[in-house]
């Protein structure tokens, strides 16, 4: 079963959308954003943005299968110059310099030009592109931001199911894009391995393996030039590029800075207290290794009990 993602037309309900106060934030989209400047009219041309872009090497994922698997590795790193990149995604140029063969595909998550390994910051990145693109901050505080980062893919690329411990709002700019959520309490229903989902393909997951995940509940939107979607931290998402695409993913930080790592540079790392608890947890299970199987899962039982207690609002 699927649901639809809501989708605003005006200002005023977006802006009453993210500030509403409930017990479970859903993701939303503001259709056709007006405060995001003129870079959908003058990004639609590859060639545009490719000579108004300032052109670097930048290291890209390259694969020749659409479903990228972040676990197995489907896909080797490159680098490839940032002018070259968009000719060869869009499939506005020939040529014969493959890494592969002519049927690889690209997808770009820029991670900056800082040598020191800074966090991401679109506009000191592409300062040319500043005039084109607008930030759509008023609807967080400016001194939350956390980073922001071009993404640019081939045709049919999918990204592997994952989760951000930050909201953040994906502008998507030129192309379609099909973005797929799963709330947080379908945790269990996902066969996580770290904050990814081990199920590679989810339009056609393998029944066997995976047969919880055929019953998770999703919801599924499709992303036009100009629409602002919110990812609430914590919704697992699967994105996968309809078309030639290109987009700005700006994260924030919607808690108090002090449950964030202050050493976390891309925004993927736990926060704080669940880092430590996932910490103590292996020490736990230790523990309950010394004793005989019955006993260990007798207390094993008793403290996933606790937990279902004190911490979960779902049932399991």
């Amino acid at each position: 079963m699927e649901k639809e993602i809501p989708i605003f037309h005006c200002e005023q309900e977006w802006k009453a959308f993210l500030e509403r106060k409930t017990p479970q934030r859903i993701p939303g989209v503001w259709r056709g954003a007006t405060n995001i400047g003129t870079c959908v009219s003058k990004w639609r041309d590859p060639r545009y943005l490719a000579e108004k872009i300032r052109d670097r090497p930048v290291k890209i994922h390259v694969s020749k299968e659409p479903n990228m698997d972040f676990k197995n590795k489907n896909f080797m790193y490159k680098d490839l110059n940032l002018k070259e990149l968009i000719l060869r995604a869009s499939g506005l140029e020939k040529h014969s310099s493959y890494f592969i063969d002519s049927q690889e595909l690209y997808y770009l998550r820029h991670i900056g030009d800082s040598p020191r390994g800074e966090r991401v910051n679109f506009e000191e990145d592409f300062p040319e592109l500043g005039e084109d693109f607008t930030f759509p901050t008023t609807f967080f505080p400016s001194n939350k931001l956390f980073s922001s980062i071009l993404r640019i893919s081939s045709p049919s690329v999918r990204i592997w199911t994952h989760y951000d411990v930050l909201d953040n709002f994906y502008v998507q700019i030129v192309g379609t894009k099909r973005a797929i959520f799963w709330a947080p309490h379908s945790a269990l229903d996902l066969y996580l391995e770290g904050d990814k989902s081990a199920v590679v393909d989810v339009n056609n997951p393998d029944p066997e393996l995976y047969p919880k995940f055929l019953s998770a509940q999703k919801y599924i939107v499709d992303l036009e030039p100009g629409d602002v979607l919110f990812i609430p931290s914590l919704w697992f998402h699967n994105m996968e590029a309809l078309s030639f695409g290109v987009a700005v993913n700006i994260f924030w930080k919607n808690l108090d800075d002090k449950l964030y790592d202050k050493k976390d540079v891309y925004g993927n790392k736990d926060l704080v207290p669940a880092a430590n608890a996932d910490r103590m947890l292996i020490n736990i299970i230790k523990q309950l290794e010394l004793l005989p199987q019955d006993y260990r899962d007798f207390y094993g039982r008793q403290l996933i009990n606790k937990i279902k207690k004190k911490c979960l609002t779902h049932e399991i």
